[in-house]
């Protein structure tokens, strides 16, 4: 089973080229609050500017050989996340070329054998104007594939569809990514700006201590960009959330109940969770985005306590609070069923 000390989210950033995948990475390292590292591509002109991932992350990592897609395993993006994640990171985010496969690379984390990284959901970034021109070329056929591994669609770029059509184009974008994927949530973006509460915990507003002066300086660099004549703030929707802390231990056929139907409007769900087994409380600690979950053994504590918190653009309050409350509600008596249901979603390596 593996530990849970220091396991760092992986986050996967697709998108074909030009759909504002680097710009969307940009934007979330100026924002303050966490140390993020970053894994790029060296494969032609999707790279980040090299002086600001060095200057994020100190060190930065590449992949030899170029696209993530075509390494023979896990062996060099292992190396890597390892190299970073021993750092005291609180997110890792790969950048991925615009060619490279999203399932794939999300394959890539789940069997990694780094005992540190989870995984933290795939971002496919849309570009709204050249969609239909270069990646949905054939609306008779099936909408690419590559929408099946998305744990959140950022539809980019809208704002310069003309505006008579623009929300046709948007809308019919929407439901090509629903064809292949219904339940995956979608954002529309300007400039790629979305919630970096998203995408991992900001705890924070302000850089942490030990964080090199980078995202300081970029956050300068882009508010006297955005103060010249022309440019202008495009801000971004934020994120809601919603807690419910209990003291008592709950059922575990309550708790995989949640993880397998977890509320529509909530993208992310963290938190730390007592369970009542026949043995006794056991804790753990849980982290669901979109469909991925991620749940494994944490250290006692005294006393069993629970608290999760849901996170997610549009959410419904009131269900998702009594989704919650449901999932952490006193248990009964658990039986060796209703905990082996749960343990099928314990990560193990």
């Amino acid at each position: 089973m593996r530990s849970v000390a220091s396991r760092v989210p992986v986050v996967i950033l697709s998108g074909h080229l030009g759909s504002g995948k680097t710009t969307l990475l940009n934007h979330l390292l100026r924002q303050p609050g966490a140390r993020v590292g970053v894994i790029v591509n060296d494969f032609g002109e999707v790279n980040i500017d090299a002086g600001l991932v060095s200057g994020q992350i100190d060190d930065p990592a590449s992949i030899a050989g170029g696209c993530l897609c075509c390494l023979p395993d896990a062996g060099g993006l292992d190396d890597a996340l390892a190299k970073l994640t021993g750092r005291g990171l609180d997110v890792v985010i790969i950048e991925a070329s615009g060619i490279a496969e999203p399932g794939t690379l999300a394959q890539l984390i789940r069997v990694s054998r780094v005992d540190r990284v989870r995984p933290g959901g795939v971002i496919e970034v849309v570009d709204a104007v050249e969609y239909f021109r270069t990646l949905d070329t054939m609306p008779t056929a099936e909408p690419p594939a590559r929408f099946d591994a998305a744990t959140l669609v950022v539809i980019n770029k809208g704002d310069l569809l003309p505006a008579d059509g623009r929300e046709q184009a948007i809308t019919r974008i929407e439901q090509r990514v629903r064809e292949r994927n219904e339940r995956v949530p979608i954002i529309r973006a300007v400039r790629s700006r979305i919630d970096p509460a998203l995408v991992y915990d900001v705890a924070a507003t302000e850089d942490p201590a030990d964080q090199l002066p980078i995202g300081a300086l970029l956050r300068a660099a882009h508010e006297e960009h955005q103060d010249r004549p022309g440019h202008g703030h495009a801000a971004h929707q934020h994120a809601a959330s919603v807690t419910v802390a209990r003291t008592e231990p709950t059922d575990p056929d309550r708790l995989a109940t949640l993880l397998e139907e977890p509320p529509a409007t909530a993208y992310r769900i963290k938190g730390v969770v007592a369970v009542a087994t026949p043995r006794g409380p056991r804790r753990y600690l849980l982290n669901v985005v979109g469909r991925t979950v991620d749940l494994v053994a944490a250290s006692p504590t005294t006393g069993p306590a629970s608290e999760l918190v849901a996170i997610g653009l549009d959410l419904d309050a009131d269900d998702v609070r009594a989704r919650l409350e449901a999932a952490l509600a006193p248990a009964q008596q658990p039986t060796v069923a209703a905990s082996r249901r749960l343990h099928r979603y314990l990560a193990t390596g």
